[in-house]
């Protein structure tokens, strides 16, 4: 066992700086080759993250355009008269193209019911003396109230205000200064579909619409007070529901009217393909392609000047990568009429290899006006540009991809530079310690013939003639 616990204590040598000199030499080189390793895969997995990213939002696209349903989908455009919005307007891939004028007549209303003058002084006034039952209905709707014994004109207001069974009656009262007038409002619209409220206690008939024995009770409802349908006049033919809103009468559409024409002035509507939003994604899948063309050359790119190589430089994966999507992106399409391709439809490839909204032959608004299904076949048919597309992308980012497969090996192999460097640091202990053992025996080793030196240095110099007594 050791005599020191500081190598060079007993000799006086520097043995600490000679075993961490010693030690430097040894693991240095090793951590710099572990540094460099894990920095070389850490940018080649994050240059292929970027890639990957670039190509799951280019995927998001072709998904969008691989569907017919887009180039079948109808839009309204609406043009509405100075007065304001008469209608409100909607669209399905049912619908069909053309051009209408729509005239609202009349909105559709609910019914109102008011009480007789002189039924009530206040709005404080009890009503009834026993427990009695008020009875609502109107159209296919209804609802019963339990009425307690002594109740006033405003228990009973609130009272169908709060019931959680109401369809649609409000009920106010209107304070005159001479009288308190009761009025219900139903909301249920449509001819036919007037209120009616009856109830199992005459004390009750001041409020309702019908006589408990039979009659007419004290609430009544004027002819312009009645429940009335909408009508709207579209291109001079008259349509009629019992809301406001008119589903299918143009076939495919929902019109709702929102207020009724002044001198007969109308709503222009327009249904068409929606070439906006088509367009719109035109340009999001010209940019999400050179998106991903702008990733992949700047993770392959080589610096001649100064002979520095992005991480991805010559790999064989990207460079398959590009050659494929561009064998896709110039690759005929069949079944879509007289196009063949995506340059047929008004796309074109730079000198940059990067797709760009024109060519020379037809832009992409002439394709579309010369044939719209065959031009969104181009992209939707089942061996479409964009049905290639998914498929190519499946091959490279989705969980068996690829890309995916090469991301996961630059993980193990991280994961092993972390097994070895720590395998290195267990053995840069063991030589630590081999070391601190060897020169521990060295300085005892010194220190005792130190010593010894000393001893007979001091008796050499008690001797006559060696520097002692004479």
């Amino acid at each position: 066992m050791p005599l020191f616990t500081s190598a060079g204590v007993g000799s006086g040598l520097d043995l600490e700086a000679l075993i961490s000199s010693t030690l430097q030499a040894t693991n240095q080189p090793k951590q710099a080759q572990f540094q460099r390793q894990e920095s070389r895969y850490e940018t080649e997995l994050s240059a292929l993250g970027a890639v990957k990213s670039a190509l799951s939002k280019f995927d998001d696209v072709v998904n969008k355009l691989s569907d017919s349903d887009l180039f079948d989908k109808r839009v309204a455009n609406l043009t509405q008269p100075e007065s304001g919005d008469l209608i409100s307007f909607s669209s399905t891939d049912n619908s069909t193209n053309g051009s209408f004028d729509v005239e609202v007549i009349d909105l559709a209303q609910g019914s109102r019911a008011v009480s007789a003058n002189g039924a009530f002084t206040s709005s404080d006034q009890v009503v009834n003396t026993t427990e009695s039952i008020l009875s609502f209905a109107a159209g296919d709707k209804n609802f019963d109230l339990t009425i307690a014994a002594n109740s006033t004109l405003e228990d009973i207001r609130q009272q169908i205000n709060d019931s959680a069974d109401n369809f649609g009656v409000t009920a106010n009262i209107i304070n005159t200064g001479t009288e308190a007038k009761l009025v219900f409002n139903s909301d249920v619209t449509g001819t036919g579909n007037d209120l009616s409220v009856t109830n199992d206690n005459a004390e009750l008939d001041a409020l309702s619409t019908q006589a408990f024995g039979g009659g007419a009770g004290g609430m009544s409802i004027t002819a312009e007070d009645q429940a009335a349908d909408a009508q709207i006049k579209i291109d001079g033919i008259v349509a009629t529901s019992s809301s406001n809103t008119f589903t299918d009468v143009i076939q495919g559409s929902t019109i709702t009217a929102l207020k009724e024409s002044v001198n007969n002035e109308t709503t222009q509507v327009e249904i068409a393909r929606d070439r906006e939003g088509v367009n719109k994604l035109i340009d999001e899948f010209v940019k999400a392609y050179n998106g991903v063309v702008d990733i992949m050359d700047k993770a392959t790119a080589f610096d001649a000047s100064s002979g520095n190589s992005a991480p991805l430089n010559g790999d064989s994966l990207v460079r398959g990568l590009k050659n494929q999507m561009v064998n896709v992106l110039t690759s005929n399409v069949e079944g879509a009429g007289d196009f063949s391709n995506l340059f047929d439809i008004g796309l074109s490839l730079n000198e940059d290899g990067k797709l760009e909204k024109n060519n020379l032959v037809r832009s992409v608004d002439e394709a579309m006006d010369e044939d719209f299904n065959a031009f969104g076949k181009i992209f939707s048919n089942e061996s479409g540009i964009a049905s290639r597309f998914e498929g190519l992308m499946d091959n490279y980012i989705e969980s068996r991809g690829a890309i995916t497969f090469r991301e996961d090996s630059l993980n193990q192999q991280l994961d092993g530079i972390e097994e070895d460097r720590l395998d290195h640091d267990y053995r840069m202990q063991q030589m630590e310690a081999r070391l601190r053992e060897k020169y521990s025996g060295l300085d005892v080793m010194l220190a005792q013939m130190q010593s010894t030196q000393s001893f007979l240095s001091a008796q050499l110099g008690n001797l006559p003639g060696f520097g002692g007594k004479e």
